[in-house]
C-alpha cells in the first residue's frame, strides 16, 4: 500500500504530525535516520516521502544522522520519488551560510556575516566589527548552538580561548552584526506547501527561547552571555500579517524546492527587516495556535493527503 513516509531523528518533534496524519487517516510510516543502511541497487518503495532532518540533531547523539539522510533523500530523488524538502532543504537547513546566500538572491536583507574557521581566525574576523556589538552562533546550528552577543574583541578572546567555548560540528562560526530592535519581539513566517499559513510574533523579553515546540529548548538569535533562559517566550499569531517580505520568502522556497519552512526575521529602530534563519524543520507553538485557530501541522497533513491522493490516484477516507 503506497502511504507517506516520514524522514526524522527526533520523534519528540514528530508526534504532532503523525497525531494529525492518523486523524485525517493518512496511512504512513516513520523512517527514524539517526543510524541505518542504504542498499544502493535497491529501489524504494512507492509512496510520498516528507523530510523533518534537523540541523540539530547532532546534539541529540545522532551526529551523522542529518548525512545519511542526505543521502537517502538523494537515492529517492534519483529514483524518482515525491520528496517534499528533499536534499536542497537539508542544504540549506544545515547551512547558515547557504541560507543567507539565497535570502539575498531574491532581495531579503540579512545581518552582515562573517564566516570563520579557527580561533584565530574568528578574533581576526571580529575586526571587522571594532567598536559595535556583535553575535557568534554555529553555522550548522539550531537550539541557538554557539549563539553568544559580545560588545568587545576583547570579550570574544576571553570566550574564544575559555573552556566556554562551543566548537561548531562543522568546525564553521559566523560572526554577525548584532541588530538592535527596539521592541523585544522576532517575528516568525510559516510556510506550508511554499504558501504562507501565518506569522508568529515570538516576545523575547525574558530570554531567546524561540523554537515554537513544546518541549523545545533556547532558540536561535541573540542570547547573552551567562544569562539563564528560566521561562519560555510567549508565542502569539499575528492576525491579517501582510508584507512585501512574504512574497521574497516564496520566492525563497521555490527555488530552493522547500515545501515546508518557517523563516524568521527582526526590525531594526528603523523598521527594516533582517532575516537570519530558515528552519526546514518547522515546528509550531499549540497555545498560539489554538488561540488563533490556525495549525500549522493540520495544514502540513492535509499536503501529504492531496499529495498522496494526487500521485496515486488513491482516495483517503477517514
Amino acid at each position: 500500500m503506497t502511504k507517506v513516509y516520514v524522514i526524522h531523528e527526533n520523534s519528540e518533534w514528530t508526534v504532532h504530525l503523525t497525531n494529525r496524519l492518523e486523524e485525517l487517516g493518512v496511512p504512513y510510516e516513520e523512517w527514524h535516520l539517526d543510524e541505518g543502511t542504504l542498499d544502493l541497487s535497491s529501489e524504494p518503495p512507492e509512496g510520498i516521502f516528507y523530510s523533518r532532518m534537523s540541523a540539530s540533531s547532532h546534539t541529540r547523539d545522532h551526529r551523522f544522522a542529518a548525512e545519511f539522510s542526505g543521502q537517502v533523500l538523494a537515492w529517492l530523488e534519483a529514483h524518482g520519488r515525491i520528496v517534499l524538502n528533499g536534499t536542497s532543504a537539508l542544504k540549506l537547513e544545515v547551512s547558515k551560510v547557504l541560507q543567507y546566500l539565497e535570502l539575498e538572491k531574491s532581495g531579503v536583507k540579512t545581518p552582515k556575516t562573517i564566516a570563520a574557521v579557527g580561533k584565530q581566525q574568528i578574533l581576526k574576523a571580529a575586526e571587522a566589527f571594532a567598536g559595535q556589538p556583535f553575535i557568534t552562533k554555529h553555522n550548522r546550528a539550531g537550539k541557538g548552538l554557539g549563539v553568544q552577543l559580545f560588545q568587545s574583541i576583547d570579550a570574544l578572546k576571553a570566550y574564544v580561548e575559555g573552556p566556554a567555548f562551543e566548537e561548531p560540528v562543522d568546525g564553521i562560526t559566523l560572526i554577525q552584526e548584532y541588530i538592535q530592535s527596539p521592541e523585544s519581539y522576532i517575528t516568525r513566517c510559516e510556510f506550508v506547501g511554499g504558501q504562507f499559513v501565518y506569522a508568529v510574533r515570538v516576545d523575547t523579553s525574558e530570554g531567546f527561547e524561540l523554537c515554537p515546540a513544546d518541549a523545545c529548548q533556547i532558540g536561535d538569535l541573540f542570547c547573552p552571555v551567562g544569562d539563564e533562559v528560566e521561562e519560555k517566550p510567549k508565542f502569539q499569531i499575528i492576525e491579517g500579517f501582510d508584507d512585501d517580505i512574504i512574497g521574497k520568502y516564496k520566492d525563497v522556497l521555490g527555488r530552493n524546492d522547500i515545501q515546508v519552512a518557517g523563516i524568521e526575521f527582526i526590525k531594526n529602530a528603523d523598521g527594516d527587516i533582517y532575516t537570519y534563519d530558515i528552519n526546514t524543520n518547522t515546528n509550531y507553538n499549540s497555545d498560539a495556535e489554538a488561540k488563533a485557530g490556525k495549525y500549522g501541522m493540520l495544514e502540513l497533513a492535509s499536503l501529504l493527503k492531496k499529495t498522496l491522493e494526487e500521485h496515486y490516484s488513491v482516495s483517503v477516507n477517514i
